[in-house]
């Protein structure tokens, strides 16, 4: 039987074991661009290569988890959370992080942009938000036909996440009064962390969750501020623990106030 695509199938790909759900985002030519629905890719193959797939998967579960873990004791204390810049290369992904963020109860500011326009753009924006934390994310892959994984030229947006996080250290030096969260699938891990971010992906080159940046943002938000989070704990929130994400002890961003 031959099965015609169409833009906003949910496919997979025969080729590799129908391991990720990806939407039909173009086609042409017997070619079709497809985005990752539940990982930050994007990738191209033949139609030929592709079946028609179920996404069995939805946010429910991590919002529950979260929502449970982040909830506080209200009878005596108020509580005020850091502030959340979230700029992401996709629409799709930013608008279920913002719901995630609804979700959980905490107020999160998010812009879309493409890759290579954030460093343009980010200085105004921090100005404008005046955020406790950013998180710069989207779209990447490492190309491994190029080779060399130390060469930040063989990742589709790992320069641009680079130049981004180096404009905000221009603007604040200071990794506890600014908290950078930064990449996507198969980042330079170790290049964003040495441009200054305080957690990136992807240290084993893998793929990433969608609300993975937000996961970790959103739990420094709840942290109490001067108190450094746990590391370990934080990073296994994540959909792939330390293979997708990894970063250097931080402290949180809430003030915690009394009385209510």
């Amino acid at each position: 039987m031959i099965i015609i695509f169409k833009i906003g199938d949910v496919v997979s790909r025969n080729s590799h074991n129908n391991d990720i759900v990806f939407k039909i985002i173009s086609l042409a030519n017997g070619v079709a661009k497809l985005q990752g629905i539940n990982v930050r890719l994007l990738a191209d193959s033949d139609i030929n290569d592709l079946t028609i797939s179920v996404n069995n998967e939805d946010d429910r579960e991590i919002i529950e988890r979260d929502a449970k873990e982040l909830s506080f004791d209200r009878d005596n204390y108020f509580y005020l959370p850091g502030k959340i810049l979230h700029i992401d290369g996709d629409t799709d992904y930013l608008d279920r992080s913002m719901k995630y963020y609804e979700s959980i109860g905490i107020k999160a500011n998010g812009l879309c942009l493409d890759e290579k326009e954030i460093s343009l753009k980010i200085k105004e924006l921090i100005k404008e938000y005046r955020p406790d934390i950013i998180v710069i994310t989207g779209h990447d892959a490492y190309y491994k036909k190029k080779g060399d994984i130390s060469n930040i030229n063989n990742y589709q947006n790992s320069s641009n996440f680079v130049k981004a996080i180096k404009e905000v250290r221009k603007y604040e030096k200071n990794q506890d009064k600014l908290i950078i969260i930064a990449g996507a699938c198969q980042s330079d891990y170790e290049e964003l962390i040495k441009a200054g971010a305080n957690f990136a992906s992807s240290p084993k080159r893998i793929n990433i969750h969608a609300l993975d940046p937000a996961i970790i943002a959103s739990s420094i938000a709840f942290s109490d501020k001067n108190q450094s989070i746990d590391l370990i704990k934080l990073i296994e929130k994540t959909k792939y623990g330390s293979n997708g994400i990894g970063g250097i002890i931080t402290n949180g961003t809430m003030y915690v106030g009394y009385p209510r």
